[in-house]
C-alpha cells in the first residue's frame, strides 16, 4: 500500500493561492481588472462602519494608495458612489451602485464559490473554521485586523426586540444600532466572540 505524503503548510498555502488564483479569473471579465473585482466584493459585503478605502486597504493587506486608485476608478465607471458622513464632514462611506449589484451577478469567484457549496455542509464548516483560524494568524502575525461578521463578534449586544424596530440590535464598540441584516455584514473593528461565523442568527430570533 503506497503511503500518502505527508501535508505540510507549504502545500497546503499553495492550494489556498490556486483558488485564489481561480477566483481572480482570467484577465479583464467585464472590462475589470482583478483589483477592481476586489473592490466590489469587499464594499458588497462591508458594514457601513467598515466601507471605507483604508478599511478595504486594511482588508487586502494593500496600500492605501493603491486600494485609493481601485476605489476612484470604480466610482469613475460609476460602480462605487461616495456618501458623505452627516457626522464628521471629513469621513465619507463608499456604496455600492445598481450598475455594481447587476455586474456582480456576472462575478468570476462565483466558480470558487459554486464549489465551495458542492462540499457537505460538515466540510464546509470546517473549512471555514479552519481557513479563520489561518486568516487570523496571519492578521495577528503582521498587526492588522482580522475582520468577521458582526454575528459572531464580541462587540455584538441585542436590545429588545421589537417587531416593527429594524434595528433589534447594537454594536457594543461603537455604540451604534445594527439592522438583522447588517449582522451578516464584515466589519474592521471585528473582535472573536462565542458565536462561530457559520452560525448566523436563525430566522426564529431575528423574528421575534
Amino acid at each position: 500500500m503506497v503511503q500518502q505524503p505527508e501535508i505540510g503548510g507549504r502545500a497546503a498555502a499553495n492550494l489556498v493561492l490556486r483558488l485564489s488564483r481561480a477566483a481572480l479569473g482570467e484577465g479583464f471579465v467585464e472590462a475589470l481588472t482583478s483589483a477592481q473585482w476586489m473592490a466590489l466584493r469587499y464594499f458588497s459585503r462591508a458594514n457601513r462602519f467598515s466601507r471605507t478605502v483604508s478599511a478595504f486597504a486594511e482588508f487586502h493587506a494593500t496600500t492605501r494608495g493603491t486600494a485609493s486608485q481601485s476605489v476612484k476608478s470604480l466610482i469613475k465607471q460609476g460602480y462605487l458612489a461616495r456618501i458623505q458622513s452627516d457626522t464628521d464632514g471629513r469621513s465619507a462611506r463608499l456604496d455600492l451602485t445598481e450598475n455594481a449589484k447587476a455586474i456582480l451577478a456576472r462575478d468570476p469567484f462565483e466558480v470558487v464559490v459554486n464549489a465551495a457549496e458542492a462540499l457537505p455542509l460538515r466540510l464546509r464548516r470546517q473549512l471555514v473554521t479552519l481557513l479563520e483560524r489561518m486568516l487570523g494568524h496571519v492578521a495577528r502575525q503582521r498587526s492588522r485586523p482580522s475582520f468577521g461578521i458582526c454575528a459572531s463578534c464580541a462587540h455584538l449586544r441585542s436590545g429588545e426586540r421589537r417587531r416593527s424596530d429594524p434595528c433589534r440590535y447594537q454594536c457594543g464598540l461603537l455604540n451604534e444600532p445594527l439592522a438583522a441584516e447588517e449582522t451578516k455584514q464584515i466589519c474592521i473593528s471585528f473582535e472573536p466572540g462565542k458565536t462561530s461565523a457559520m452560525q448566523a442568527f436563525s430566522a426564529g430570533k431575528l423574528a421575534q
